[in-house]
């Protein structure tokens, strides 16, 4: 198996983001339902102009089998970038192998090698499986001055 960063010049690349973007978003808990064609249309140009981007995929030969979709922000309070990953999913069929772990590492590796100051990620509530991922990788829930941060969003 092959961690590779993804490259938006690279068709072989943006194929497989699709199709592994596809899959989590039929998932249960991607939402269950497809990709619109308009998204599938428009998220490889889109992504090409997010300086921010930052995607992983791994390959078990030439099939893409994980991906992680990130973009890159800021922390103020360590003076320092961050990765936030924004979509982190697994096929099924190769759940349960370590795959998500290695992603993570991999990840971590990365962020390590090239000077951010933290990675972070949202996940729901009910996602043990995703959440025992994370706390293995050394996720925690996000907390300042003892209370711990909700993720809140309003759609424009």
């Amino acid at each position: 198996m092959q961690f590779l960063p993804i490259d938006l010049t690279q068709t072989t690349h943006c194929d497989a983001l699709l199709y592994l973007m596809s899959q989590y978003a039929l998932d249960p808990k991607g939402g269950g339902v497809d990709l619109k064609s308009d998204v599938k249309q428009n998220l490889i140009p889109q992504l090409k102009k997010q300086p921010n981007y930052l995607g992983f995929i791994i390959w078990d030969d030439a099939k893409p089998i994980a991906m992680a979709n990130c973009f890159t922000a800021f922390s103020t309070f360590a003076a320092k970038p961050l990765i936030n990953i924004h979509d982190f999913a697994v096929l099924p069929a190769y759940r349960g192998q370590g795959i998500g772990k290695r992603l993570m590492s991999e990840i971590t590796a990365y962020a390590s090698t090239h000077d951010f100051c933290k990675i972070t990620l949202e996940v729901l509530s009910n996602n043990t499986v995703a959440k025992a991922v994370y706390d293995k990788a050394g996720f925690k829930p996000y907390e300042l001055a003892g209370d711990v941060a909700l993720f809140w969003q309003k759609p424009c």
